[in-house]
């Protein structure tokens, strides 16, 4: 099996994870003021309780957004790093489906989720999916930008997310109750989710080559800040102490 280092910046939430022989470890640290100080100390802690060094991964994984802008900026901006450093792809992991991955990590048989995302501004960011038998996910509706009130709940779905709680006047638990299977506000993105997912698409030849790297925005897109392309070549130092 492949080994994939992963990480998720787009929430409030940070986290890395390495999948490695069957094992997965993962570090988090709560905070978005500090996920750029974070992540690069978390990486390095997983490699060492692995025994690995960083050129031992086949591919580098990363929660490519919708989420917050600065987040999913870093994740992009250190994973090019790391990736350049050593010459491994990427595999950027749509953040909605690693929310509904959290789904299934808790739910066996979970089928078909709709996840739910705060994109503050009195909207959110989801898309539905349906599980398919190689552990990826049908998308059956793409990550789309909306008010609470205008996502689309028919079929009695599986739903995730922190838009659920974020938006509790739309999504009461009397209209939770009639619309969904059931509701898990709290399996969110993760990049234990993010490296299962990574290891599935890298097995189908969905890595890219670290150049083309790209954020996922459903709002405004911008580029790299100067603070952000200098993480992203600090990523690049530390990927060639560790190769």
């Amino acid at each position: 099996m492949s080994t994939i280092l992963a990480i998720e910046t787009s929430t409030e939430l940070a986290s890395a994870a390495l999948l490695h022989n069957g094992e997965l470890l993962s570090r988090q640290s709560a905070g978005a003021q500090t996920h750029s100080d974070a992540i690069l100390p978390m990486i390095q802690q997983l490699l060492a309780e692995a025994g690995l060094a960083l050129s031992r991964c086949d591919a580098l994984a990363f929660g490519v957004g919708p989420g917050s802008f600065t987040g999913v900026r870093t994740a992009c901006g250190v994973v090019q790093g790391l990736a350049f450093g050593i010459d491994r792809p990427v595999v950027p992991v749509v953040t909605l489906a690693a929310a509904a991955q959290a789904v299934r990590a808790q739910v066996a048989q979970a089928s078909e989720v709709l996840a739910i995302l705060d994109a503050r501004m009195g909207e959110v960011y989801w898309a539905r999916y349906r599980a398919r038998a190689d552990g990826a996910w049908d998308v059956l509706v793409e990550p789309t930008l909306s008010a609470a009130a205008e996502v689309r709940t028919d079929g009695h779905p599986l739903a995730c997310g922190n838009g659920l709680s974020a938006y509790a006047s739309d999504f009461t638990a009397e209209f939770c109750a009639s619309q969904f299977a059931a509701s898990y506000p709290e399996c969110m993105p993760h990049a234990r989710h993010v490296a299962t997912l990574g290891q599935v698409y890298f097995a189908q030849g969905l890595a890219l080559p670290a150049e083309q790297a790209q954020p996922l925005y459903l709002r405004n897109k911008v580029a790299l800040t100067t603070a952000e392309r200098e993480l992203r070549d600090a990523g690049k130092g530390a990927a060639k102490g560790s190769a």
